[in-house]
Parts: C-alpha cells; structure tokens; sequence
C-alpha cells in the first residue's frame, strides 16, 4: 500500500509537467522511473526556489543529499526509498542525483547574477544535463550517445528556460545571462532588474539564442543515429522547446515582454508525431 501510494504521488506531481502525456506513453517500468526521478527534481527544486531563510534550505538540501548516499549505501531511507527501484532497474547514478543537488546549492547560496560562461555552463549541466542523464538510462539509450545527448539537450532546453524566464528571475533577484555576453552588448550592470529593462538586452539574448541553437542541432544530430525507440521522449522535449525558442526570437526581447508558451494542440502534435508516426 505505502508503495502506490507514494507511486501514485510521485504520478501526481509528473501531472504538473508540460511532459506528463509523453511519460504516460512509456512503458509501466519506464513510466513509473521518470514519475519518480520528476517528483526529486521538484521537491529539490522548490527547495531552492522556496524563498525562506538560506541556511535552512541549505540544511534541506544537506539532508537529501545524506539520503541519497544512504539509498546508494543499501539503506531505504524515507525520503529517498522511492529512487531504489528505479535505480536499480535503470542503473541510475548516484553522482548524477547529487549533482542536480548541487545545482540547486548554486542558487541557494547566493542568487545568481551575471555568471561568466563557464559558471553558466556547469549550472546548465547540474540541473539540466544531469536529469538528463538520469533519463537517458531509463530510456534505454546507448550509454556514450545517451550522455552525449544529456550533455546538448540538457544545456538546449535550460538556455532556452533562462531566455524565456528573464523577467520572473528578475523578479526573485536572479539573472542567468552571462557576463561576457553583458559585456559585448555594453551592459556594466548585473542588476537583474535593471539588465532586464536596458534596451540592449536583445543583444546579449542572440549570444544565447545561437548557443542553444548549436546545442539543439547536435541533440538532434545524436538523436539521427539512434533507435527510434529510445529517443521518442527527448525529441518531443527537443521539438517543444524549440518552438518555444522560434517563439521568443519572434516576439522580440524589447520590454514589455509577452510570456510564451507552447500551445496545448502543438505540444499534442509534437507527442502524436514521435510517440506513433
């Protein structure tokens, strides 16, 4: 009874996800991993974003990270007991749970603003290629084209996140656009607020936009290759999120600025294209 109950938690956070219809398609034991690896992100996730007092969501995050060594040390701990399944049947790595950890401490300990390249990109593979690496395991794919992937697609999908959230990081005291990029379009500030409302922002975004499009045509580039099968999950997470890129170049960066999304109908099409054509 505990299991499906927490089974069935786990399914009912996924249900929040703009992605909860293509999990669903996956086979049970597929299905059921990414319900759970999707619950850790979130709870790990609101925890960084919660807004209370630093020490106590670093003391938060100190705690699942002692659990998940436990669970990786044989001990089904409460927390984290739901991973065991899934890391034993998938070969889930340890590093890669503690490195979304990490990557949730990046934001805790202090906000972000202005980080040069290389701190964006190791915050990008924290919490955005290492889910990745996560999934690709469960997914079945090959393990150097699946990391390979995890490594693109992860750093594709969270560059495009930080280009279309600027102004709600803003807003909680965030700013993930790089320094160098900053820098180039003549913008001294790393003032969320303030680099979000300099005319100039749409310069700094195309240094950002051409990355990610760089790692979205070798995500798809990986993905070419590989068993049809084993990837049907990241090219709709590839094919939505690039919309949802092809969408922000349209609408321009110039405040005010229009949130964007993916429509329902498109992200439907999207799954019905790779989940059965």
């Amino acid at each position: 009874m505990a299991v499906a109950e927490a089974q069935n938690s786990a399914a009912q956070r996924a249900s929040g996800s703009s992605f909860y219809t293509a999990m669903r398609l996956m086979p049970k034991a597929q299905r059921e991993a990414m319900y759970e690896v999707y619950s850790f992100c979130r709870k790990v996730d609101d925890i960084a974003d919660d807004g209370g007092p630093r020490d106590t969501r670093l003391d938060q995050l100190r705690l699942w990270r002692a659990d998940i060594d436990a669970l990786y040390k044989g001990s089904v701990v409460s927390r984290a007991k739901s991973l065991a399944a899934p890391a034993k049947t998938f070969g889930l790595k340890r590093e890669d749970f503690q490195a979304i950890i990490d990557g949730m401490q990046m934001d805790v300990v202090a906000n972000i603003r202005g980080p040069d390249w290389a701190t964006l990109d190791l915050y990008c593979d924290r919490v955005a290629s290492a889910v990745g690496r996560l999934c690709v395991r469960i997914f079945g794919m090959e393990e150097k084209a699946g990391i390979a992937l995890a490594h693109h697609l992860g750093r594709a999908l969270q560059l495009t996140n930080i280009l279309r959230d600027i102004d709600e990081d803003a807003a909680i005291g965030r700013l993930y656009l790089p320094r160098e990029a900053l820098r180039d379009a003549g913008i001294t500030s790393t003032d969320p607020a303030t680099v979000a409302a300099d005319p100039n922002l749409a310069k700094v975004c195309e240094l950002v936009i051409a990355r990610a499009r760089e790692h979205f045509a070798e995500a798809d580039r990986i993905m070419k290759k590989c068993r049809r099968s084993t990837v049907r999950a990241p090219r709709i997470m590839s094919a939505a999120y690039h919309a949802i890129l092809r969408k922000l170049v349209k609408r321009g960066f110039a405040a005010p600025r229009a949130p964007v999304k993916v429509s329902k109908p498109l992200l439907v099409l999207t799954i019905l294209r790779y989940a059965f054509i």
